[in-house]
């Protein structure tokens, strides 16, 4: 078996030729800069998760053509002759309820998800413009992406906004039935929750667990990422690491600190900040008038069904700080790391400090092998807000 790092959430932002696939994304996160910044940092399988947009379907048609990138034999498309993207796209689906939920889907080749995207035509008002927005259910989201060959995968489970857990269910069984929630391999953390806090759901057994980095610019691939142990980068290959088969396996997860997570506590709006205390908060101490957003670890405190994780089935969750996470380290300081030492990842867990020293000034060296450490304070995020590194 092999190592690979693996980032199953990434967005396009805009077509090769300006148009608005994503909103709040980056101008220049085009699909062909997806596959380039993953490559520069050495991210060997991103799942690109915004290839129904016809605009998307176009450019990737152009980039096969050109011969810039091909269609491999067990799924997926090889870029550079290393890099495997996954044709994938992320979904809204809305309950009867009235809460809202993401899902993730992925697909083995161009036509499968070329006819899936004509399908969700019937199913999302205008897909030109906003292929995320469903008008349908969890369960019927499901069905479909079943019968076009895809795996499909909640994403960000935990989040207060738009999740599954976060503000439509306590249990997956509310949304899919028996038979459609054995079908799904893995639920996506979200950057606010770990494995250990996951694993306090007894449900989630029997589902892996990946940690992605749902990036909107390109400085954010690859802040969540997994390490698959697999024969290679195919989407069969990766299928068969989330449902752990043939001896493939995730043996680790790569991912924030939940306290740098955007709800990872309860935060008060009126008040602009996170209220502090025991979880769960589900008010604000100054007035219960006041509005606020339930965190990710405060919901956990009301679903879950155990006091302690199960984890002994569970590859290790290691915390990563990426380097524009790390103060005073800068845009250009990242460019000139990844130059030097060919990748972030090798920067992020490879390099000592004297090897960083020697490209950098020895604060920076020092606050990047820190943050390797877990020795760096964190100020906890909350209400759509990042946490932040004290130094």
């Amino acid at each position: 078996m092999n190592r690979y790092y693996v980032d199953l959430h990434v967005h396009v932002g805009r077509s090769s030729k300006g148009k608005e696939v994503k909103k709040a994304t980056a101008n220049n996160l085009t699909f062909e800069n997806v596959a380039y910044e993953a490559y520069r940092k050495g991210i060997d399988v991103i799942g690109v998760v915004d290839c129904i947009s016809p605009y998307i379907l176009e450019n990737i048609n152009e980039l096969i053509d050109k011969g810039e990138m091909v269609e491999k034999s067990g799924g997926g498309i090889e870029y550079r002759g290393r890099q495997t993207l996954l044709l994938g796209a992320e979904i809204e689906t809305h309950e009867r309820s009235g809460c809202s939920s993401h899902s993730l889907c992925f697909f083995p080749s161009l036509k499968h998800i070329t006819d899936f995207s004509n399908e969700m035509k019937k199913h999302i008002k205008n897909i030109w413009a906003f292929s995320l927005m469903s008008r349908l259910t969890g369960q019927e989201l499901f069905d479909i992406v079943e019968a076009f060959g895809g795996v499909y995968m909640p994403a960000h489970v935990f989040t207060p906004h738009k999740s599954f857990y976060g503000n439509c269910c306590e249990s997956l069984h509310e949304i899919f039935d028996d038979r459609s929630f054995e079908k799904i391999p893995s639920v996506e953390l979200g950057l606010s929750a770990d494995s250990m806090m996951a694993s306090q759901l007894s449900e989630l057994d029997g589902k892996s667990f990946t940690s992605n980095s749902d990036a909107h610019s390109l400085p954010k691939i690859g802040r969540e990422y997994n390490i698959f142990e697999m024969v290679d980068t195919s989407y069969e290959e990766v299928l068969k690491v989330l449902w752990g088969r043939e001896g493939r396996r995730i043996s680790a997860n790569y991912g924030l600190n939940p306290k740098l997570g955007k709800y990872h506590r309860s935060y008060c709006v009126i008040c602009d900040k996170v209220i502090k205390g025991e979880p769960p908060i589900l008010k604000c101490p100054v007035s219960d008038k006041h509005k606020v957003v339930v965190g990710v670890r405060d919901r956990l405190e009301i679903i879950r069904d155990r006091d302690y994780p199960e984890m002994q089935s569970r590859p290790p969750y290691n915390y990563q700080i990426p380097l524009e996470f790390i103060p005073r380290v800068g845009p250009k300081t990242i460019d000139k790391l990844i130059d030097h030492f060919g990748s972030e990842m090798k920067v992020l867990h490879d390099a000592s400090y004297e090897e960083i020293a020697e490209v950098v000034k020895e604060d920076m060296a020092r606050n990047i092998v820190l943050a390797r450490e877990g020795k760096l304070g964190i100020d906890v995020g909350g209400g759509g807000v990042y946490g932040r590194i004290e130094v």
